[in-house]
């Protein structure tokens, strides 16, 4: 008897309930890499880390954490801090896409980011009055973070797309300018001279280092 049966399928596995990577003891790996080789401003790594929205985890990469509005975490972005090999970056199974990491300010205007990175370099570069603005990294390319924004602070009335200066970037703001234009809401786009705002970041510091290597050569 030559029936072949047919294999019995593995159940599929429930999705993992969602939990913060565990810290490391120090974040002095995280405060180098975003410093040295982000060019992020020391204050502004501090702020996240005094709110608890950033960390270094024992893998030695930054946790970017997302809270939802009773403050309990609910979505965890990585990124790697070594430069060398290959860049690993990716959202904490069990992230709720929603809740992606922000920061609420007291004004009516939204700075919307694909990558935490961004949102940092962003502040590092035009830092005035930042305390005051309302600011999310969408950690990829989805309008649900910056909908629920809206749900959580109705005051908004502003949003400035700060989204990448790629296809996938303007596609993106596009996309996102039709749905809030739905919804009654001003959106303006803001595009980096380069592909993203840390570039924008890392070519001003380094205009910067020049500009005072000269300085010291002729004043």
């Amino acid at each position: 008897n030559n029936k072949s049966y047919e294999q019995a399928k593995p159940a599929k596995e429930a999705p993992k309930p969602f939990a913060l990577p565990e810290p490391y003891g120090t974040m002095r790996r995280m405060y180098a890499y975003l410093m040295r080789q982000r060019h992020i401003d020391r204050e502004f790594i501090s702020y996240f880390v005094h709110e608890k929205l950033l960390y270094e985890d024992k893998r030695h990469n930054c946790v970017f954490v997302g809270l939802d509005d009773s403050g309990e975490a609910k979505h965890a972005h990585i990124r790697s801090t070594n430069s060398e090999g290959r860049v690993f970056r990716m959202n904490i199974e069990g992230s709720a896409s929603e809740h992606c990491f922000h920061k609420n300010g007291t004004d009516k205007s939204l700075y919307v980011f694909e990558a935490p990175i961004d949102l940092l370099s962003y502040i590092s570069l035009f830092p005035e009055g930042w305390q005051a603005h309302n600011y999310v990294a969408c950690c990829g390319i989805s309008s649900i973070p910056v909908l629920e924004m809206l749900r959580q602070l109705p005051q908004l009335r502003q949003v400035y797309l700060c989204m990448d200066n790629d296809a996938a970037g303007h596609a993106a703001s596009e996309r996102m300018g039709k749905l809030l234009e739905e919804r009654g809401i001003s959106a303006e786009r803001l595009v980096p001279q380069q592909k993203d705002w840390n570039d924008d970041l890392k070519a001003e510091q380094e205009n910067k280092m020049e500009r005072s290597e000269l300085c010291q050569t002729f004043c």
